[in-house]
């Protein structure tokens, strides 16, 4: 008898797997939350306010811009200044009119267009606090370990960095860096020789207020391991160092353990963690996103060393298509195949894998004006 239970049991489950349909369990959130990513700081640079559309529950993500809105930041000694939108949904003001000043408390106003009924949003009083240099940036190389043994083994890089504010002024930290690489394709091709260029996506924040000292030391920037060609050739990582006030801090971390952990709906959601931007009609409408107000100081560092292990992105080995012998005619030579190897008129090696060819799409061949500078 329990036998039949098990095997009826058994019958119930995959018909029932082969009905399931989505469930989305209902919550309190509004459909379509405003979201606002803004950042002045106090270096000559664009600044930038994003405003775009949360999506419900269980849609596919996607950016949903909010555009023709006007965006002003005004400081406590009254002076105003005017975003504009430079593409949909992204407002910008450019360096010759605007930067930050330290010391000085910005806030940040938002009128959205008729479509939302011209609603009004505003951040807390944000103020512009000092930031220490960053000391110094540095690599150590990491073995990996490869169960193939001793002729397999690679080398992995964590990259760290150092900073001491003797002025005793900046208790919270945030960094980001944008890091940029040389990679060479192993062919006689016109454009075998480019530059690639990636902003990091991880939230990287410290406090240093509990800390006898102000100073940061090994604190990590990035790992590189060797399933990337970024090492092969030349590597240059600029970091850039924030201050944040103590909210800023707590609403970064929160960020960082949502994005750390793998989260459910029944776990913390981005709509649970407060920002700093409020409907001046509607208090108590959910607004996510911060505004944020940072002195900035930045670093670049180049790494060109010898590391073991380290990956052709392409595979190259699996590039060559068919050698073509003589002046025969190649359909679509340039359009679905490529040269590879041009020995005209004695043979050509194809493939059909442009990236292979050229190296253009994967980067650009525009050399950085920073690639030779001196470290």
């Amino acid at each position: 008898m329990k036998q039949l239970l098990k095997i009826s049991a058994i019958w119930f489950l995959l018909i029932l797997n082969g009905c399931i349909t989505p469930f989305v369990p209902p919550t309190n959130e509004d459909i379509k939350l405003l979201i606002v990513e803004g950042l002045i700081t106090d270096q000559p640079d664009t600044n930038t306010v994003k405003l775009s559309r949360s999506l419900p529950l269980g849609k596919i993500s996607r950016v949903e811009p909010v555009t023709g809105c006007k965006i002003t930041v005004s400081d406590n000694l009254g002076n105003k200044f005017n975003f504009r939108e430079s593409n949909p949904g992204t407002y910008v003001t450019f360096p010759s009119e605007f930067k930050g000043v330290v010391g000085r408390v910005y806030t940040l106003q938002i009128k959205l267009n008729n479509v939302y009924n011209s609603l009004t949003y505003e951040s807390k009083p944000q103020e512009l606090k000092p930031v220490p240099p960053i000391d110094t940036i540095y690599y150590e190389k990491v073995k990996i370990d490869n169960p193939a043994g001793a002729f397999s083994e690679a080398d992995g890089c964590r990259i760290y960095l150092n900073s001491t504010d003797r002025d005793k002024n900046c208790k919270y930290f945030r960094w980001d860096f944008t890091e940029t690489w040389e990679f060479q394709l192993p062919y006689p091709v016109e454009n075998w020789r480019c530059w690639k260029s990636e902003n990091s996506r991880s939230i990287n924040v410290k406090s240093a207020s509990g800390l006898s000292e102000y100073r940061v030391v090994r604190q990590p920037l990035t790992y590189i391991s060797n399933e990337s060609d970024r090492l092969k050739v030349k590597y240059s990582i600029l970091a850039n160092q924030y201050s944040l006030n103590e909210d800023e801090y707590i609403y970064w971390e929160k960020l960082s353990n949502i994005t750390q952990n793998i989260g459910t709906i029944y776990d913390i959601i981005p709509a649970g963690v407060p920002g700093n931007i409020f409907c001046v009609e509607n208090p108590g409408e959910t607004v996510l996103g911060y505004f944020s107000v940072s002195a900035k100081k930045s670093r670049r560092f180049f790494i060109k060393d010898r590391f073991r292990g380290q990956v052709n992105l392409y595979s190259y080995d699996s590039c060559y298509g068919d050698t073509i012998w003589g002046n025969a005619y190649i359909p679509n030579l340039n359009t679905t195949v490529w040269a590879l190897i041009d020995r005209s008129p004695n043979y050509i090696v194809i493939t059909r894998n442009k990236g292979c060819a050229d190296c253009t799409v994967r980067g650009t061949k525009t050399e950085p004006d920073f690639w030779n500078q001196i470290q």
